[in-house]
């Protein structure tokens, strides 16, 4: 008791000193309260831990073994599922397809021995419950329905859309047959029991027929039903309603119960309005443009058999309008053709393209005499007509025959040049034809899903809405979702290479034209493009400038063309193998297959001596090819110096453009001043091709720069165009002054980012694939488009350049390549100085260096004296002309020197 009291005193004692503490610190009193009562809980329960902790029990190790076992069947068999649904999406579509028809030919057989045998089992009572119960009478219908739906999907899997369309019809036909059965059975009702159900329309026809006839009565259910009916049958067959009477009269003709009235359609005597209806109701229930134009074709060499048409003349009413309207529905059909067929990446076929070419050149010629018309004749082997006033008329429904060895060639776009020569562009059939381009592939379905798996690995709200596949790359577009930066996207470009398995992965941001950022992954197979697909495309076969070129094929498909006049200079850059030279046969063989050497002249510089020898005597050059990189600046001098003479003569006639100036010459508004025997004639555009740029800067890069730039300001109006190629494309090749004068680029695979800056001044090209794969900015353009650049095979290009060298020779000009001007007047007398003038040029040859100072030194003359034997030694070819301090260039070699000797000696020129 004592103890207790004790303590309880102390106790006491404390207690007020404890209140006395907290009443003197009042501030402390809340943290001192807070501290013990966050820290009390976790004291009670680790010392209730111990105290309280259950004994192990066998009944909790049981659950937790069978809560074991159970997990882990669970988790290897979900495992197994997801890797089943991971193999079945891999799979083929095409293998997709057959298994689903498969699969419904084998439902079809197991409804077909519980329908028309007595199957036994619980297989044979699911298909009475189901199928019985549900089609009623016609349950025996039902495998037949699954057996076509099946054979039609194995026999034309990639006509989805027609898949779609037959399930459909059949939905219908079916509906609308179970309910017309369902009532004509006298329309039981659930009430009267199963078997009455069955064996009327089944639970279908119930379902159908029941809320019609409470609604509408009985009548009505009936004719509605029937439409329905009719509907389906439409739509199976795909048939329109305003074609019934000729689907059935076609019916009747192939029973043999109707005749046969094919002339009837396009009868000589019709009237224009009734025949051109009939063929618009042709072309309208061809779903292609390609047969629509076959079936016009054949039904107009069908009306018109028996009558030969190179010597029988076209029909015409008073006023002439069948011809019209026949000339221009066939050219619609084969237009439609061409460019259904451009648009899905398939050629059109020869006659189709010339059939759209002659009616487009027939168009432009419309409404003029043909004798009006410079270089316009009768076709006299495509076997045209002849109109009332005489002016030829294709005959659009034969294809061309092959021209008389006497008779001029048959192409709309030769021109008459000087003199009695006539010349034929070469046919765009000596360029093969490539095959269709692919839209999609399973890798592209790979590519979406290892794309999509990025972005939510990363949490990134982004999804694939589409892509473009091109023959070299493929560009897939990426939608962001609201609030996500364009930056994720850009800073995921290494984790998207790794998930692609392609280091060349380059991202638009954004694509032109779209919300969307576009990221470009190489196809694994690539496709090639040849020029001869790009010429016939449709924007190429539209455009008769001449300086129209192709290039290649864009990442969305589409052929790419630009116009030479336009851009108007281009540089073409890019490493070794990155598709350079065949940029640049594919430009010659362009302009060879679309212009005459009257509107186009060509200057080709070639350093290499081998990339351009294969258009050695084409009638476009204006000159032999240039290798000497020092003619070839003497060459650039000589296009400056045409320039200026094209210039003067637009301002002494007033124009501003030199096709001004050429057209006005062509209709006579222009002529020479009086008391000058010049005769005006138009000037042709000038073209320079340069196929390495930095051989020619090595050389002479003042002069070959300061010709350059002056062209380029300038020469556009004047009708001069420059090509520029270089291997190179470093700042001391491609100065700023050409970069700032030449607006177009086209960039190909580069080694660096800087050489990408040099041709683009952006990056881009170093991450390009090569073999073509190049970027087109032209004139104007913001950002660059990525194509594969056109490919011309060596037997093409010598193809059109034998059709070229036929048709004429060269004409060459002499003063090219003949320096800049006159030479200075130099004393031809040598006088006393022979023997030094010989020991001169004795040591100029023998060091290959010419300079007037090293003369001074070895000969110990003065300094008029050696610059005189130097004046003396360019006279006669030792040395080039002076370059202000430096050497001048040695133009003799050793071996030659006895011959220079011999020819100073004897007081003439080398």
């Amino acid at each position: 008791m004592a103890s207790r009291t004790s303590g309880t005193g102390k106790a006491a004692k404390k207690a007020p000193a404890k209140k006395a503490a907290a009443k003197k610190s009042p501030a402390k009193k809340a943290p001192a309260k807070k501290a013990p009562a966050k820290k009390a809980p976790a004291k009670k329960k680790a010392a209730a831990k111990p105290k309280g902790k259950p004994a192990p029990s066998p009944t909790n190790g049981i659950f937790r073994v069978v809560k074991a076992c159970w997990l882990g069947v669970a988790h290897a068999l979900g495992a197994l599922l997801r890797g089943i649904g991971r193999s079945g999406k891999a799979l083929d579509p095409a293998h997709r397809k057959d298994g689903l028809a498969l699969l419904l030919l084998g439902i079809a057989l197991v409804v077909a021995a519980g329908t028309w045998s007595n199957l036994q089992g619980p297989v044979g009572d699911l298909v009475e419950m189901l199928v019985t119960g549900a089609f009623g009478r016609l349950d025996l219908l039902v495998p037949i329905l699954l057996t076509v739906i099946s054979v039609r999907l194995i026999r034309h899997p990639e006509r989805p859309e027609a898949n779609g369309r037959i399930v459909i019809g059949l939905s219908a036909l079916v509906v609308g047959v179970l309910g017309l059965v369902h009532i004509g059975c006298g329309a039981p009702g659930r009430g009267e029991g199963e078997d009455a159900v069955r064996d009327a329309g089944g639970l279908i026809g119930w379902g159908v027929s029941r809320p019609l006839i409470t609604t509408l009565g009985d009548m009505l259910a009936v004719a509605l039903l029937v439409l329905v009916t009719v509907f389906g049958l439409l739509v199976v067959t795909a048939t329109p309603v305003n074609a019934i009477p000729q689907r059935l009269r076609a019916a009747g003709v192939r029973l043999g119960v109707v005749q046969p009235a094919d002339e009837e359609v396009y009868e000589e005597d019709a009237e224009p309005e009734q025949t051109s209806g009939r063929r618009h109701n042709m072309r309208k229930d061809n779903i292609e443009p390609a047969l629509a134009e076959k079936e016009a074709l054949d039904r107009r060499r069908a009306g018109r058999k028996g009558k030969r048409a190179g010597a029988q003349q076209l029909p015409e009413d008073a006023d002439g309008t069948e011809k019209t309207v026949d000339a221009v529905d066939v050219a619609a059909a084969a237009a439609a053709s061409l460019d259904g067929a451009v648009l899905n990446g398939v050629q059109p076929s020869p006659l189709v393209a010339d059939l759209t070419s002659s009616v487009s050149k027939a168009r432009s010629r419309k409404g003029s005499d043909a004798s009006a018309v410079p270089g316009a004749r009768e076709d006299s082997g495509a076997g045209a007509g002849q109109t009332a006033d005489g002016s030829p008329v294709p005959d659009l429904t034969k294809a061309p025959a092959p021209p008389e060895p006497d008779s001029l060639p048959p192409r709309a776009e030769q021109l008459q040049l000087s003199g009695d020569i006539t010349y034929s562009l070469p046919s765009l059939d000596l360029l093969e034809r490539g095959g269709p381009g692919r839209a999609r592939s399973e890798v592209n379905d790979q590519v979406v899903q290892s794309l999509s798996q990025v972005f939510t690995e990363f949490k990134v709200d982004a999804a694939v809405t589409g892509f473009t596949r091109g023959p070299t790359v493929t560009r897939y577009e990426i939608e962001l979702g609201p609030g996500v930066k364009v930056e994720k996207i850009t800073a995921l470009a290494k984790n998207i290479a790794y998930a692609v398995a392609s280091p060349d992965v380059r991202i638009i941001n954004p694509i032109p034209g779209k919300s969307a950022v576009g990221i470009e992954i190489p196809n694994s197979d690539r496709e090639m493009v040849n020029l001869g697909d790009v010429l016939r495309s449709a924007e190429a076969a539209g455009e008769e400038h001449p300086l129209l070129v192709g290039l290649g094929k864009d990442v969305e498909g589409g052929y790419v063309s630009a116009n030479l006049a336009k851009m108007p200079h281009i540089l073409v850059a890019g490493a070794t193998g990155s598709g350079k030279s065949s940029c640049i046969n594919c430009l010659i063989t362009s302009v060879m297959a679309r212009a005459t050497p009257e509107d186009v002249r060509m200057v080709l510089v070639d350093p290499k001596r081998v990339e351009l020898t294969a258009y050695e005597g084409i009638p476009h050059l204006i000159t032999p090819i240039i290798t000497n990189p020092k003619k070839a600046a003497e060459a650039l001098q000589w296009v400056v110096r045409e320039m200026d003479l094209r210039y003067d003569d637009l301002a002494a006639f007033g124009f501003r453009h030199i096709d001004d100036f050429n057209e006005a010459v062509r209709a006579g508004r222009v002529s020479a001043p009086e008391g000058s025997e010049r005769e005006l004639a138009p000037y042709p555009y000038l073209l320079v091709i340069v196929d390495e740029l930095a051989d020619l800067m090595m050389v002479a890069p003042r002069d070959v720069e300061d010709a350059i730039v002056r062209i380029t300001q300038l020469a556009r109006a004047a009708g001069i165009h420059l090509v520029l190629a270089t291997q190179r494309p470093s700042v001391d090749v491609v100065t700023g002054l050409i970069k700032a004068n030449v607006p177009s680029r086209l960039g190909f695979s580069t080694s660096s980012l800087a050489d990408s800056r040099v041709i683009l001044d952006q990056p881009g090209a170093e991450k390009l694939i090569g073999k073509g794969d190049g970027l087109f900015l032209p004139m104007g353009a913001s950002k660059p488009v990525r194509m594969q650049g056109a490919f011309v095979t060596e037997q093409e290009v010598s193809s059109v350049v034998e059709h070229c060298k036929a048709q004429m020779a060269p004409v060459f000009r002499d003063d090219v390549t003949g320096g800049q001007g006159p030479k200075k007047e130099i004393d031809e007398e040598i006088g006393d100085d022979m023997d030094l003038l010989c020991q001169a040029a004795e040591l100029v040859v023998s060091t290959q260096f010419g300079s007037t100072s090293m003369l001074q030194r070895k000969l110990r003359v003065g300094f008029a004296k050696a610059g005189r034997l130097m004046d003396l030694m360019e006279s006669r070819g030792v040395v080039g002309p002076s370059e202000g301090s430096k050497a001048r260039d040695v133009l003799v070699k050793p071996d030659e020197l006895e011959g220079v000797l011999e020819t100073i000696r004897g007081g003439g020129k080398p």
